[in-house]
């Protein structure tokens, strides 16, 4: 990987250049769903192209490019390619987890009470096992980590967070969060789809147990194209569901039945994959990972803190966290959210003018990524304030 630029207006230029959805729109909803990469769009109409004039011919050329976005999902945490399941969803992520646990009566699972339904539904799924799933909770999702501590006892097998809030923005201090929940005896696990690909993230040095994360975010990727981690100590830790013959060591041999599992995270994934869509998440995980993650977190934040700075000269309260902490940690995201009195109709407004957003929890929420432009913040505010 090329060394770091630190230069937020070079990742911006680069970025900025591989995503056709500038032309038109000043996109500020990537916390929902993101604009497609020009390279996605590329593998997509290439695949497309392909499938419909060669047939299965190039499948074997496709399964490669299915093993590489695999293998670059792996280098963005730092994580061996054994250690990544495709997976369609984050949710899916969750439940490989949550459904495939030994879970005994009287067991917990600790999460935070604004979390994305999604890292909740599974974990209350497990009540019809004896499970508890305690909640904790948050001030516009930052916790108090004497609480999350507290609420933690020897029967807790999970402690599940979301890297950053989805309605909040806040940025959960993830070293801090896995020490509580080692100390407890039991498994982190990070629901990274708000994070994963513009913030920095080394599983060798952050002892995080599980992820699950869309790519359809913050990557740049289609909808139903995702990753899920799981260190490979763990393995034999989760009873797989769903099993078929991509399970299995000999995958590709259909005469020859036997149950003899994958020794690596891959026994996950079952059946056929969705191929077209992993080869364009691959496509937009190459973009991103021509630089270190490093330099895409800081023309992030770079552009978040300029969106903030706006919308304080016209007197819009910036809702999320934005100040570092006396521990030093930085609660910073791409997520942004403001008062605004009404919120729908502002983003109306905003949409008729060229601006996505949305609106969460009663909030504006605005998520610019590298690539925005200050320019496009300008056109944001200019609507907001003449409201």
């Amino acid at each position: 990987m090329p060394s770091s630029t630190t230069d937020p207006a070079a990742t911006r230029q680069r970025l900025r250049a591989a995503m056709p959805v500038t032309a038109k729109w000043a996109y500020f909803d990537h916390a929902a769903v993101a604009p497609l990469s020009g390279p996605a769009q590329q593998a997509l109409t290439d695949w497309a192209a392909e499938a419909a004039a060669e047939g299965d011919t190039k499948w074997p050329e496709w399964d490669r490019c299915v093993e590489a976005t695999r293998r670059r999902a792996a280098t963005l945490i730092n994580a061996s390619p054994d250690e990544i399941a495709l997976m369609p969803s984050t949710t899916a992520g969750i439940n490989l987890v949550a459904e495939g646990l030994d879970w005994r009566e009287g067991d917990n699972v600790v999460v935070l009470a604004d979390e994305f339904p999604s890292n909740l539904y599974p974990w209350m799924q497990q009540a019809s096992r004896g499970v508890e799933t305690r909640t904790v909770p948050a001030d516009r999702g930052r916790i108090d980590l004497d609480e999350l501590r507290a609420a933690c006892d020897s029967r807790t097998r999970v402690v599940s967070v979301s890297w950053v809030g989805y309605a909040s923005g806040y940025r959960q201090p993830l070293d801090t969060i896995a020490d509580i929940a080692h100390s407890a005896g039991a498994l982190f696990f990070l629901d990274a789809i708000q994070g994963l690909g513009v913030y920095p993230l080394d599983v060798r040095q952050t002892p995080v147990d599980f992820i699950a994360a869309d790519g359809h975010k913050w990557m740049l990727g289609p909808e139903g194209a995702g990753v899920a981690y799981i260190r490979q100590e763990h393995l034999e830790k989760l009873r797989p569901f769903g099993v078929g013959w991509h399970s299995v060591v000999a995958s590709g041999n259909f005469g020859h039945v036997e149950l003899n599992l994958r020794p690596t995270a891959a026994r996950y994934e079952g059946g056929s994959s969705n191929m077209p869509g992993m080869i364009a998440f691959g496509a937009s995980l190459e973009l991103l990972t021509a630089q270190p993650t490093a330099d895409v977190s800081a023309a992030v934040l770079d552009i978040t803190d300029y969106l903030c700075e706006r919308l304080a000269s016209i007197g819009v309260a910036v809702g999320s966290h934005r100040a570092a902490e006396p521990t030093g940690h930085d609660p910073r995201s791409g997520i942004v959210v403001a008062d605004v009195s009404n919120p729908d109709t502002a983003r109306s407004r905003l949409l008729e003018a060229g601006c996505v957003t949305s609106v969460r929890g009663g909030r504006l929420r605005m998520s610019p990524h590298g690539y925005t432009s200050y320019e496009d913040v300008d056109r944001l505010i200019d609507v907001l304030g003449r409201s």
